[in-house]
């Protein structure tokens, strides 16, 4: 080949202009080439399954990170599930996701290889405080039943905080609550959630309120004391969460003066700090639930007292009147003192009969308003339990095991009926048995992997 062929076909091939689906896709060809099939290993992060069943996920070390996807076949193969934070070998192919030209790893299975290092350092501190009585419950406090103030320490941009402010108006609207901003996320995390705690300690004997302290109620007159202390966040990974496993932070709730309800992540994430508060919440509305009993059960209470007082009332006045019915007879008619002791008992027993009266007309009036309250508070109840009735149908309509069942899966057990879930329960020659959507057929193992 001579010099100047060469140079064309090297000019050639420098100034193809690619089209961008058709570059991913030679890259993709590439990769396919190159690599696969691949395993690798690494820690979990940020995994979430669609309502189609496919997974997504990172896979990350200290050096990289990789984004990953389980489609439903290989998902349904699983044998664990998945954690933030786990350590994992994921074997699949190497491609690219043409339509944003990102390198994935496509999942065909994975198993544990350990629980990760972000974990690791979680029951490391977890052991270390349990063994120094930080979750010890004999230190745990029970909660107010009325706070006069309700601190919550907790980003100002966050979720959580308007479904904590929100769930405290809708159930005690008289309660002020006093918001402690911090960053829940992040390197400076840590140490802003140690100096709004312990801004809010000072309110709890001095009511009065610091620079990084806001103050949610009305803003009339010096802020209130605190009785309990709502720590809130929303959920997210473990590098999201990961600020509220801090020691120095757990030593900091573990100090304080008032009970803390911890509200971190959703229900199934768990850090140091729910551990060494008071009282652990599943959710950030229900950590504010937690210290908010509704009006409607204080009104109840009203009521009752109400009652017992009126009745308390009557058995006073016929005390009093055996009384002056006693004293009259002793006296006799013919003496001018027993005429002016009756005077004076009878004005008396006027003025206590009057006195009873307006007092019993008072509490009527408090009844009354009530009463005319209660329907109102009693409907709106109802319906709240009917929603979560339905709701809880519905959910106990999709855990039906013959809806699985119709997608194609089948039940395995032995002649014994015990279920099958391993091929390490099961031996060439032997019989199974197999339910399926519309009934049952006995198998011949054959062969086995």
């Amino acid at each position: 080949m001579s010099a100047s062929t060469a140079e064309g076909g090297q000019l050639g091939v420098i100034g193809r202009v690619w089209e961008v689906g058709a570059l991913c896709h030679a890259i993709g060809d590439a990769l396919e080439a190159r690599f696969n099939p691949v395993t690798v290993r690494g820690e979990i992060s940020g995994f979430s399954r669609a309502t189609s069943g496919h997974c997504y996920f990172s896979l990350k070390d200290t050096s990289g990170q990789l984004r990953c996807a389980m489609f439903r076949r290989a998902a349904g193969l699983l044998t664990f599930s998945p954690r933030d934070g786990e350590l994992v070998e994921l074997r699949g192919r190497l491609g690219v996701y043409e339509p944003r030209g990102e390198l994935q790893l496509v999942v065909e299975s994975m198993s544990r290889a350990g629980q990760g290092a972000w974990y690791e350092q979680f029951l490391k501190l977890r052991v270390r405080l349990e063994a120094e009585g930080l979750f010890d419950a004999g230190r745990k406090r029970p909660l107010p039943l009325m706070p006069r103030g309700i601190g919550v320490v907790t980003s100002l941009g966050a979720a959580a905080l308007h479904d904590v402010v929100s769930a405290l108006q809708r159930r005690v609207p008289h309660i002020p609550v006093v918001v402690a901003p911090a960053s829940v996320q992040g390197a400076s995390a840590p140490a802003e959630l140690m100096a709004a705690l312990n801004s809010l300690y000072r309110l709890t004997e001095t009511g009065r309120g610091t620079s990084p302290v806001l103050s949610a109620h009305t803003g009339v007159g010096p802020t209130p004391l605190v009785d309990v202390i709502l720590l809130v966040r929303g959920g997210g990974s473990i590098e999201d969460l990961w600020s509220f496993n801090d020691e120095q932070l757990a030593r900091t709730i573990s100090r304080s003066p008032v009970p803390v309800v911890s509200g971190v992540g959703h229900e199934t994430d768990f850090s140091i700090a729910d551990f060494v508060a008071d009282l652990r919440a599943t959710t950030p509305t229900a950590a504010a639930e937690l210290v908010a009993q509704p009006r409607e059960v204080w009104q109840g209470a009203l009521t009752i007292l109400e009652r017992r007082l009126q009745a308390a009332a009557f058995r006073r006045l016929d005390v009093q009147a055996q009384r002056l019915d006693l004293t009259a007879g002793r006296l006799g008619r013919p003496s001018a003192l027993a005429a002016s002791q009756r005077l004076r008992l009878a004005s008396a027993g006027q003025r206590l009969q009057v006195f009873s009266m307006h007092f019993l007309r008072r509490k009527q009036q408090t009844l009354d308003t009530v009463q005319a309250r209660l329907p109102e508070a009693v409907r709106r109840r109802f319906d709240r339990q009917q929603d979560r009735l339905e709701r809880a149908k519905l959910r106990l309509v999709l855990l039906d095991p013959s809806l699985v069942l119709r997608r194609g899966y089948a039940w395995l057990a032995d002649t014994h009926g015990r279920t099958l879930t391993s091929v390490r329960q099961i031996a060439v020659g032997q019989t199974v048995r197999a339910t399926l959507a519309d009934g049952e057929v006995d198998l011949n193992v054959s062969n086995l992997p």
